[in-house]
């Protein structure tokens, strides 16, 4: 074990290394959505400006293009919350976290209203149904219903949801498209069955190389599974002793990682709503340092976009749009430097130029702290 811990700036400086926000990659579009495991897509649109401040010459319409040619699709993945991931992932992370996605539904609101519903029944009518043509919510409930007229059919659909490899389809996930919703099966999909052996071992590795130096703990965070520790310690891993401001707790790593210098530059950016940077550890100080986790993620659990000063939670901003008109409002949490408001006005008005090519009217507009 090294005799020097890791403190803090180091863990923020990896972190965003391997994120591409030290410095933006050169890599595609797909290729980024395996590295970082998918992004958060419970709002269609955060993988967007997501993958736009990670990616050198990245625009809208590829990512678009991805999710028509069925390369990437929106799934329920980790946290049981809905990810964009790639086809090849979505068919693996399926089988890992289904006895989550089960454990979950079976101690929530919807239990009582599936109790005596065969599962294997409902997941063979469920998949009649959408191969005959995608559903939405409202359509798989009336269809659900009227098979299983005992139970109740908003706990059907969830059940399927939580039984069943469904992806949504477009144009849902579109950028600038519009519309609810619609379910298929991801196998049928995307014409691939799903992973016989997910490989958990593989895939705490890939969590390691997108978000490591991490624990078990910080692993649990992002999968939503529990009981990783034991996975950890039988893997080929290198520990660091978590130094002051970090977790307290023993780190792990892939032995040829490299960790970053704690004290590199780090210019101003944008971090989507929603962007696993901030989600996908237990201990979020190496992206939040002293910022009240509060300040970012709302008690109703909406996760807003963050900008990023010096490595490290700033600020909030969000799109505002009117007929014609588009705006990225920056809301600092202290008073901007002048080299810190400049990068983030001029890295604003490309993501305008970006996300809303067609606007007559753009504008970067900063609220005061």
């Amino acid at each position: 074990m090294p005799a020097t811990p890791l403190d803090r700036r180091t863990l923020n400086r990896t972190l965003l290394r391997r994120q591409s926000l030290l410095t933006r990659s050169g890599m595609g579009a797909e290729e980024a959505v395996a590295h970082l495991i998918g992004l958060q897509s419970q709002v269609p649109g955060s993988p967007y400006p997501g993958l736009w401040s990670r990616l050198e010459g990245f625009t809208f319409d590829r990512l678009s293009t991805l999710l028509t040619r069925r390369r990437v699709v929106r799934v329920v993945a980790m946290r049981g919350t809905v990810h964009l991931v790639t086809a090849a992932d979505a068919l693996r992370l399926h089988p890992w976290l289904r006895a989550k996605f089960e454990r979950d539904l079976r101690s929530s609101r919807w239990a009582p209203g599936i109790v005596g519903v065969d599962r294997d029944a409902l997941v063979a009518h469920g998949r009649r149904l959408l191969a005959e043509r995608p559903l939405g919510p409202a359509e798989l409930r009336v269809a659900l219903g009227g098979r299983f007229p005992a139970s109740d059919p908003e706990s059907l659909a969830t059940a399927l949801r939580a039984w069943a490899p469904l992806v949504q389809i477009p144009p849902r996930g579109i950028w600038g498209a519009s519309g609810g919703p619609r379910y298929a099966f991801l196998d049928e999909w995307v014409g691939a069955p799903l992973a016989e052996d997910p490989r958990p071992a593989d895939l705490v590795r890939r969590y390691l190389a997108a978000y490591g130096p991490a624990t078990p703990a910080d692993a649990q965070k992002w999968s939503g599974l529990t009981g990783l520790k034991e996975l950890f310690d039988r893997l080929d891993l290198v520990t660091y002793p978590a130094g002051p401001g970090a977790s307290g707790r023993t780190l792990y790593d892939l032995p040829d990682a490299p960790l970053a210098d704690g004290a590199a530059p780090v210019p101003a950016r944008f971090v989507a709503d929603f962007d696993n940077l901030v989600l996908s550890h237990a201990d979020r100080t190496r992206v939040l340092g002293d910022v009240p986790k509060t300040r970012v993620i709302t008690v109703n659990g909406l996760v807003r976009g963050t900008v990023l000063i010096d490595g490290f939670v700033g600020g909030v901003w969000r799109f505002e749009r009117a007929k014609g008109r588009a705006a990225v409002v920056v809301s600092p949490f202290a008073a901007l430097g002048t080299a810190d408001r400049d990068t983030l006005a001029e890295e604003g008005a490309r993501l305008l130029a970006a996300s809303d090519p067609g606007a007559e009217f753009t504008q970067v507009r900063f609220e005061a702290p």
